[in-house]
């Protein structure tokens, strides 16, 4: 069988499945082209990450797919529901990324309470005396309280990070069971935090001074933050996106910057990829990353193992 890895797979991943007999392609394929590519080529599965979709279109134009997957968590750059009407698999690597997600959003704390990202813009070329003076006002994350909007694997992972970090968590999620948080001190040792989420982001958006959103894209398109959710922050929180673009409203988002509701915000991802508008680039306040939340080398070995682990279990005869 043929699986083409429009977005690429791990050496790991790809090693795997071309093991078990699957023929692995990897070389890039146009959107435009996609569908032409997939029944030219005979291909059976296509795995994905974010740039490729596979919409109804697709769909429709490859009846030999027996295969979509995600490398990653969120699909909503596939046709999910309409794909399993017509019979096809669908697979995502929800476990593989969390650490690397939550890595990347601790950074971005640490960048943003400390102006790190317009720092390393203007060393080069600015006055150090003035630099100094106007990165003076940095503020530390122990003992300030995280709220973390979407309480899944990656939420619970930065919370596991948030806590080695001292700070306070305040967890909002659909679901409110209370999660027992494991939190590795070194290599040989572990603590544990129980945190029972609250169902209203609303009731506690006021006691939060970092906020980081762990939400897939909203089914209607709207944003889970907008001007009204800013009016509730803390004169002066900070915001961190690694989730999906669109879930905060950018224009709200610049609003509540320029009137210093919000101190700061990181977004690694952004409503027009790949193409973020320019006003959120160049914001002095804004720290952004090219959506690469879980682009690590141990993140992607664990994606392509487990996408192949999936595709062997249920391709293959014992």
């Amino acid at each position: 069988m043929k699986i083409l890895a429009n977005d690429g797979i791990s050496e790991l991943g790809k090693s795997l499945l071309e093991n078990a007999g699957f023929i692995v392609i990897t070389e890039k394929v146009s959107q435009e082209d996609l569908a032409k590519e997939v029944n030219d080529q005979g291909i059976e599965m296509v795995l994905v990450r974010s740039a490729t979709t596979v919409r109804k279109e697709v769909i429709d134009a490859c009846p030999g797919i027996k295969l979509i997957g995600r490398g990653g968590v969120g699909m909503d750059n596939i046709d999910v529901a309409y794909a399993r009407e017509k019979g096809i698999t669908v697979i995502n690597t929800p476990a593989s990324s969390s650490q690397s997600v939550a890595e990347l959003v601790m950074g971005h704390l640490f960048a943003i309470s400390r102006y790190l990202n317009d720092s390393y813009k203007n060393m080069e070329n600015g006055d150090f005396s003035v630099l100094k003076k106007k990165y003076a006002k940095g503020v530390e994350l122990r003992g300030k309280t995280l709220g973390i909007i979407g309480f899944g694997r990656i939420g619970q992972s930065l919370a596991s990070y948030a806590f080695g970090a001292g700070m306070d968590v305040i967890a909002v999620d659909l679901q409110t069971n209370p999660v027992l948080v494991k939190v590795p001190i070194g290599t040989s040792q572990e603590a544990s935090v129980s945190i029972t989420p609250s169902q209203s982001l609303h009731d506690v958006i006021g006691k939060m001074d970092y906020i980081s959103l762990h939400v897939p894209k909203q089914a209607d398109g709207s944003a889970v933050i907008t001007a009204k959710e800013f009016d509730m922050m803390k004169k002066g929180a900070r915001l961190v996106n690694a989730s999906r673009g669109g879930v905060i409203n950018e224009d709200d988002l610049l609003v509540a910057l320029e009137n210093g509701q919000v101190a700061g915000v990181a977004l690694d991802v952004f409503e027009n990829e790949p193409n973020p508008r320019k006003d959120l680039l160049n914001h002095s306040n804004i720290a952004c990353t090219p959506h690469i939340g879980a682009a690590t080398m141990e993140a992607q070995d664990r994606i392509g193992e487990e996408l192949a682990s999936l595709i062997i279990g249920q391709f293959t005869k014992a």
